[in-house]
């Protein structure tokens, strides 16, 4: 009796010690993880796949919904989802519902692709991601939280893994550096999945040029042209088994004259600035002196009642001297435009 006993009392010791997280499969084989509190006063769970697949360039949807322990919850509620890792990781998307609403208010989507589809006051977190990149794969966490202590918010610890497979390429940077010995180099950085062979061809003999090849993070790939030796276009090609992309760049170099420095070239170009400067002074107070000197050269006028042509007759006497002055004025003004000109 004592033997039944005890064996009876092991059975329901190993039941009490049930796993804390449990993996099984829903309706169309896919796996799921339950995560769940052990204790019957914490009956916080969230349920989501482990693994989710798609298209670069297409949308994903991260499922995710959970129980809580409250028999009914109507006050705020935030919805939360991170990537990388849990309860640390960078937010890309956090929404909140006001008390007796069912509307979620977006605040933040990570450049506005990340959209809540499920409804958090019926325990769904369902998330959709649009314009899938290959950037995007990783771990996504999602998180809820309720207005009270520390027990009223869980969050997914193993969360569900974004596979971002099969990519056409995409050029990403193409650029011009300036290299050794006044030289310059190209660089073309491309993604795809699987990785693109890049190739660069341009105005160099055979119009096309050697280009060293090395990999980047994983779905990147980024090939360097190391000298390029003539003006021109150069262009970066970018292939895999799903197509390819081509960019291009241009390449002017500025030629002097033989025998003429780039110094030489710029004292020149601001002296002749300098020049030009000190003859619109020079313009500008020779006529500051000739119409100072015009009301000199007039006689007062009369107080008593005139026709205008003696007005006229008094102020341009005979043998007057201004008309020559003024079209002194006028050539001189003429020689410098010409002399600037040549």
């Amino acid at each position: 009796m004592e033997g039944s006993l005890q064996l009876l009392a092991c059975l329901a010791c190993v039941l009490q010690m049930g796993s804390l997280v449990k993996t099984r499969r829903d309706a169309s084989g896919d796996l799921l993880n339950t995560e769940a509190h052990s204790a019957p006063a914490q009956r916080w769970s969230m349920q989501v796949p482990a693994e989710v697949n798609a298209e670069a360039g297409d949308a994903a949807v991260l499922p995710c919904t959970f129980t809580h322990p409250h028999r009914h919850y109507d006050g705020p509620l935030t919805a939360i989802w991170r990537s990388g890792e849990p309860y640390a990781g960078p937010q890309v998307f956090r929404c909140t519902a006001a008390p007796g609403s069912e509307l979620c208010q977006t605040a933040l989507s990570l450049h506005g692709r990340f959209r809540l589809l499920g409804n958090p006051r019926r325990n769904d977190l369902s998330l959709r991601v649009e314009r899938l990149a290959l950037a995007d794969s990783g771990r996504y966490f999602c998180r809820v939280e309720f207005t009270g202590d520390a027990h009223d918010r869980y969050e997914s610890r193993h969360g569900v893994r974004l596979r971002v497979t099969a990519a056409a390429p995409r050029i990403v940077n193409i650029s011009v550096l300036p290299g050794p010995a006044h030289a310059f180099r190209a660089l073309c950085t491309a993604e795809g999945e699987p990785p693109p062979a890049l190739a660069w061809s341009g105005p160099a003999p055979g119009n096309s040029s050697a280009a060293l090849q090395g990999q980047g993070h994983g779905y990147q790939v980024t090939a360097e042209l190391p000298a390029l030796t003539r003006d021109g276009r150069y262009t970066c090609t970018a292939a895999n088994s799903l197509g390819r992309a081509e960019a291009s760049v241009y390449l002017f170099r500025f030629h002097g004259a033989p025998g003429t420095s780039t110094l030489a070239l710029l004292l020149g170009a601001l002296g002749l600035k300098a020049l030009l400067l000190l003859g619109i002074l020079g313009a500008r107070a020779t006529r500051r002196r000739l119409d100072h000197l015009v009301p000199q050269d007039t006689p007062p006028r009369s107080q008593t009642q005139e026709s205008n042509y003696e007005n006229l007759s008094q102020m341009s006497p005979p043998g007057h001297q201004l008309p020559r002055v003024c079209c002194e004025e006028l050539l001189s003004h003429h020689h410098l435009v010409i002399h600037h000109e040549k």
